[in-house]
């Protein structure tokens, strides 16, 4: 896999050095146990796989690259370049502009932009219309369009059944940026609806098959269907896709729930399931694939509790908390600074989207067993900080450095 030219402010001599003797011992990623690190008095068991995705680096790379190739011209971000507040206030601080906050509400008129402007488009993507906008303005935005690469699969996932006369239903949060992004593609190419969870799902059926009224369903999904959409015929035959930050289990349960409904209303077999099913398969990243897998296996260890490090807006690190929260105490936080003392830490609820300060989160006993992760735009810096500011509350322990020659001599 490409190799990125990434700020060296954001990597990590430790967890560099751990990611590369695991890789090297397991290349066919079969191993997802947790590594850990013994400090004595405290044990930390970091995940199999977490912190920066190939969507992320690449990201980042070309913002930083742009920004130094380009001295005194005005450069926007379209939005938030990765849900990680540390790098945008790092691309900030060098002169970025944002045009949009993270739910697309405008903060710089796009009627302000020139010609001669440089306007990132971020790691989410962006929408069929902006698109139209900037290129109206003369902004050719291929040159500087950090959209991943597993997002644009699913623009072309959802083309390729669209031209099959399917509708697309997309799993996803509404207003999450690569959300948008993706629905804009869908309903270009065909009828398409968002629904948020199982829930949702649920009711969407109900319309499919005729147990609610179809003209309920227009007040109901109000903002998650494309143009035109008439749910009297439109979902006859369909497929699934994803917001790729969703949970793998969670998209895959909406799949065959919509699946059973065709064959329940349809009479189908397995041989004419594709009259009214598209074969999507799993839509999911392969970083949030790898991630969730990793910490579901981590979360077999007897631990006190879980620190998940990350944007507080981020959707893939928020899924790896609520994995986390369904088998012990989990502390979400996005940088060291939020651990206050040995007595109290500052987390994020993000059901509530409040920020709590619970005390006394350490336990008396010895030695404290932590799991830790991260999500897939946070720094791997960020994550050694969290490491060492826990291991500095408790004496006698053993040296980051002999923790990390003990890994990498075991």
């Amino acid at each position: 896999m490409k190799q990125f030219d990434v700020p060296v402010f954001y990597r990590s001599p430790l967890i560099s050095a751990i990611k590369r003797k695991r890789k090297e011992k397991d290349k066919l990623k079969k191993d997802f146990a947790p590594t850990l690190l013994d400090f004595g008095p405290v044990q930390i068991y970091l995940a199999r796989h977490f912190g920066f995705c190939y969507g992320v680096e690449n990201a980042i790379e070309i913002a930083f690259k742009t920004i130094d190739e380009n001295p005194g011209k005005r450069i926007y971000l379209l939005s938030e370049m990765i849900h990680n507040p540390q790098v945008n206030k790092d691309l900030l601080s060098r002169g970025v502009r944002f045009l949009q906050d993270t739910h697309g509400r405008q903060i710089i008129p796009f009627e302000e932009l020139t010609r001669n402007d440089i306007v990132l488009i971020p790691a989410f993507g962006t929408t069929l219309e902006i698109e139209k906008t900037l290129n109206e303005i003369g902004i050719h935005t291929e040159k500087y369009n950090t959209t991943c690469p597993f997002v644009e699969k699913v623009w072309n996932r959802s083309e390729v059944i669209a031209r099959k006369a399917y509708a697309i239903i997309i799993h996803g949060k509404p207003t999450h940026e690569e959300t948008r992004a993706t629905f804009s593609h869908a309903a270009f190419n065909a009828p398409s609806v968002v629904v948020k969870n199982m829930t949702q799902t649920i009711e969407l059926a109900k319309y499919i098959t005729g147990e609610k009224p179809a003209a309920d369903f227009y007040e109901e999904f109000k903002g998650q269907y494309s143009a035109d959409f008439d749910i009297t015929k439109d979902l006859d035959r369909l497929g699934v896709v994803n917001q790729t930050t969703m949970l793998a289990s969670d998209t895959q349960a909406i799949a065959d729930y919509l699946k059973q409904v065709m064959i329940d209303k349809y009479g189908l077999t397995k041989e004419n399931l594709a009259e009214r099913f598209a074969d999507t398969r799993d839509t999911l990243c392969y970083a949030t694939n790898d991630n969730q897998t990793s910490v579901s296996a981590m979360l077999h260890t007897p631990a006190d509790f879980a620190v998940v490090v990350g944007g507080y807006n981020s959707s893939n690190t928020s899924h790896l908390v609520e994995l986390c929260e369904e088998k012990l105490p989990t502390y979400f936080i996005n940088n060291a600074e939020k651990i206050l003392g040995r007595d109290k830490i500052l987390h994020y609820n993000f059901h509530t989207k409040q920020e709590l300060l619970t005390r006394d989160f350490l336990p008396d006993h010895t030695p404290v067993k932590i799991l830790m992760t991260s999500g897939a735009s946070c720094p791997d810096a960020l994550v050694e900080q969290v490491i060492e500011r826990i291991a500095g509350f408790f004496g006698a322990t053993i040296p980051t450095e002999t923790v990390a020659a003990n890994f990498l001599s075991a």
